[in-house]
């Protein structure tokens, strides 16, 4: 069976919790969600999902359905504990996202007089800063691949670095997954780097997509395509709806 473009994503996001153990999973997106219960489902079994309110749910659903196994309530102190505890890892959407991991999901433009209001600053410094953060963009383009962001809300290696400690002792970005390829920033100054490209992208393309300059590998690894039975459940168990090719639509 081949994959769509979605469901390479969908197996890039659920990569992004490989090996996390115990920890409470928050992914924020149709394709991060499908993801992150891929991974429950198979290699990260331990990963603790919610209903995306309160309950700490014991079965995974399929997209849109309700769960009917809870397994712990998680009022909101009990999230505050876990966020600032390291015990979370979040996947993030970003409008701007730069070299750096700085992330901006407030505004654009000059913030005194923004030609775009969006969320708002909302929880991203906080996140960035207590527990391991991830981004996922379904849109790469150089208008949210950036040279810089109009406006600092999740922090990048650069801030953090220069905050000092405090700052530093758990702040990381593992994963950028876009719908072009697999990023992070495991380089020595801990600026973007390409870890793989989606099946039938080019080195070029994902240039031309990037608003700064992005160093491609001549011989740059290839996103891994779902196996057949990951393939299965993405397709008849948690998303049967395709609501992935809405939000992925290569």
């Amino acid at each position: 069976m081949t994959a769509t473009r979605a469901e390479v994503c969908v197996v890039a996001c659920a990569e992004a919790w490989r090996g996390d153990g115990e920890i409470l999973a928050s992914p924020m997106g149709v394709v991060p969600t499908i993801g992150a219960r891929l991974a429950r489902l198979t290699f990260s079994p331990d990963l603790l999902l919610t209903d995306g309110e309160a309950m700490l749910i014991a079965d995974v659903p399929a997209l849109g359905e309700p769960a009917t196994a809870v397994e712990g309530w998680l009022p909101f102190r009990r999230h505050l504990a876990l966020v600032t505890g390291g015990r979370r890892h979040v996947m993030m959407g970003a409008s701007q996202l730069d070299r750096h991991g700085n992330q901006n999901i407030s505004c654009v433009g000059d913030w005194r007089r923004p030609a775009r209001q969006l969320l708002g600053v909302r929880g991203a410094p906080a996140n960035t800063l207590n527990h391991p953060t991830s981004y996922w963009i379904p849109r790469h383009s150089p208008r949210v691949l950036v040279e810089k962001v109009d406006m600092v809300c999740g922090i990048g290696y650069d801030r953090a670095a220069a905050a000092g400690p405090s700052a530093t002792r758990f702040h990381r970005i593992p994963r950028v997954v876009t719908d072009l390829a697999v990023l992070d920033f495991e380089t020595p100054d801990h600026t973007m780097r390409v870890r793989s490209l989606h099946p039938g992208v080019t080195a070029e393309e994902l240039r031309a997509a990037t608003g700064f300059r992005l160093d491609v590998p001549d011989h740059a690894p290839r996103t891994r395509a779902p196996t057949a039975e990951e393939l299965r459940l993405i397709r008849d168990v948690l998303d049967p709806r395709a609501l992935r090719g809405k939000e992925v639509r290569t």
